[in-house]
């Protein structure tokens, strides 16, 4: 699947970036399914009036505390944009005011279960070098036109801790992510730096106590160095464990959807004290 020069790009910039991997067609069945699932908990009586009215901003980071947010990683929960909630209420429609969803669609939705499981992306990471892939995490991003927010630069490994460091995250563009919409940035061989924080559970016995950040180095990330990966709907961008990266704020009227996944090795140890976690009723899979 992956050709000798790309396995060269791979290691030596930390990321891959592979044109037209899912066909256009794809990511706008995807795009549609996710808007009957969020007119589902619209019409349902189950939605954000009811008290789901979790923001997820990595700036703030007031979603660490919240049980909505850290028992999401076996179900499918929608977390809002910061700019869609004014005193505990939206402000704009659900469809409108989502930030992502997550952190199991692959698992428990047929739709997102057939996307992730595609024979492609089972060979691109395979041509990556990882011998016993596992799925963790999905999550559908919004960007929303005018309210998309900022995603802080950092690494996948401080959220998804393994030892050895495994996580490979892959990232779809399912709509056109440019400079002006919120694309990613990334630091070009920047997975040779170590991760400087861990997200961790204060206590894996009692998530109630939330979360918190370690910092393992504070020096910043040679955010200068940033260069933008803009990606045609289609677009699959494959992000080392260890890759700092970035997105500004979406400040334009066009939204820049975008579905990530998160694979492990399944060798690797996973602590009792990350964040995400699954019931035994939901183990992990691969492709």
């Amino acid at each position: 699947m992956l050709s000798e020069s790309q396995l060269a790009d791979w290691r030596r910039d930390g990321f891959l970036k592979l044109p037209g991997l899912a066909p256009v067609e794809r990511c706008e069945a995807l795009k549609a399914h996710v808007g009957e699932l969020l007119a589902g908990v619209d019409n349902a009586g189950d939605g954000p009036g009811d008290g789901a009215l979790t923001v997820f901003s990595t700036t703030e980071q007031s979603h660490a505390q919240d049980e909505w947010f850290l028992g999401s990683g076996d179900t499918v929960r929608w977390f809002l944009e910061d700019g869609a909630v004014v005193d505990g209420k939206l402000t704009r429609p659900l469809p409108l005011a989502v930030n992502k969803l997550g952190h199991a669609m692959h698992d428990l939705d047929p739709v997102f279960d057939e996307f992730s499981r595609a024979p492609e992306l089972a060979a691109v990471v395979d041509g990556l070098g990882m011998n016993d892939p596992k799925l963790l995490q999905s999550m559908y991003i919004f960007k929303q036109p005018g309210i998309g927010g900022e995603v802080i630069c950092h690494c996948d490994h401080s959220f998804l801790w393994t030892e050895p460091q495994s996580v490979i995250g892959l990232w779809f563009a399912v709509e056109d992510a440019t400079v002006d919409n919120g694309c990613l940035w990334a630091v070009p061989g920047g997975h040779r730096i170590p991760a400087k924080t861990r997200f961790r559970l204060v206590d894996p016995d009692d998530r109630s106590l939330g979360a918190v950040t370690d910092v393992l180095d504070e020096t910043p990330y040679p955010t200068q160095d940033l260069v933008p990966l803009e990606a045609a709907a289609g677009t699959l961008i494959a992000l080392h464990g260890t890759l700092p990266h970035y997105s500004a704020a979406n400040t334009s009227p066009r939204s820049r959807h975008a579905y990530t996944l998160h694979i492990i090795d399944g060798r690797a140890d996973y602590p009792a004290d990350n964040w995400l976690q699954r019931g035994p009723d939901l183990p992990l899979r691969g492709f």
